[in-house]
This record gives C-alpha cells, structure tokens and sequence, in this order.
C-alpha cells in the first residue's frame, strides 16, 4: 500500500536500540528507551516501542473514528476512549521467523447504543492509517465497551 503524495512526515532520531534514546527533529518528542524486564531488559524507567505504538495507534483511530462520524453527521464525545494494548511475542506464522506484535483497542464511546458504535468502530478501522498498515500482517482485535 502506497501514498499519492505525503501530507506530513515525522521524523525521528535513535540511538541505542530498546535501550537508547529516541527524538523528533521538531523537539517535542524525546523518550528514553529502555527493555521491560518481561523481555530480558532492565526494566529501566523508560518507554519501548509497543507503549510508543500502542499510544500512536489508538490516538490515531480515535482521529479515523471521529472522521467516519462526522461524515455520517453524528460527533464523538470528547470522554470517547481507546485503550490499547500492543503484545510482542515470537511470530506464530508458520515458516516465519523473528518476532511479531499483536493489537487490541478496547473503544469506549458514551452515549451510543453497541450497534451503532461497532459500526462506527468498523468503518473507522477500515480508514484508520496504522489499521492499515498492519492489516494482514498483525492481528488487530477490536471491542467495543
């Protein structure tokens, strides 16, 4: 999957790896990185890459959910919600090797019924940028609360 032309793009400097550090040309991002113990780290007071990816993610569909909304003229409340959990594990695919992430968005949408805010939640992930970019080779697990 491609881009006609590019709207935005975000750069980004690391160094170090899971246990370096990672900034923005701009200056307004700038994280230390450092491994959960979980996955043989130090555990150290920093973020990691499945924390980065699970806050740009539902950040992200929360923005393609609102999108889809408007376009069916309703609005998403501002206590709206997505609360992410990004899981790294070895890659279960046969004959593939390494290492692969799994997604679940877990989206709160106060004052609609479940019909209609799975359908919402539908239409956005089928619009979201990162839905589309994992989709096929991420398992993307969506409820809605």
């Amino acid at each position: 999957m491609s881009i006609k032309s590019a709207v935005y793009t975000a750069h980004a400097h690391t160094t170090g790896g899971r246990t370096g550090t990672s900034k923005t040309d701009d200056g307004r991002l700038e994280v230390t990185l450092d491994t959960p113990k979980a996955m043989g780290g130090n555990d150290g007071p920093g973020t990691n890459p499945e924390q980065l990816f699970a806050a740009g993610y539902s950040a992200c569909f929360l923005g393609a959910l609102k999108a889809v909304a408007r376009g069916e003229k309703v609005k998403i409340p501002d206590e709206a919600t997505i609360d992410a959990s990004v899981s790294f594990g070895e890659n279960a695919n046969e004959g593939a090797k390494g290492f692969n992430i799994a997604v679940e968005l877990k989206v709160t949408l106060p004052g609609f019924d479940k019909a209609q805010a799975e359908d919402l939640v539908h239409k956005a992930h089928e619009v979201c940028p990162y839905s589309n970019a994992t989709r096929g080779n991420v398992d993307v697990k969506l409820s809605v609360a």
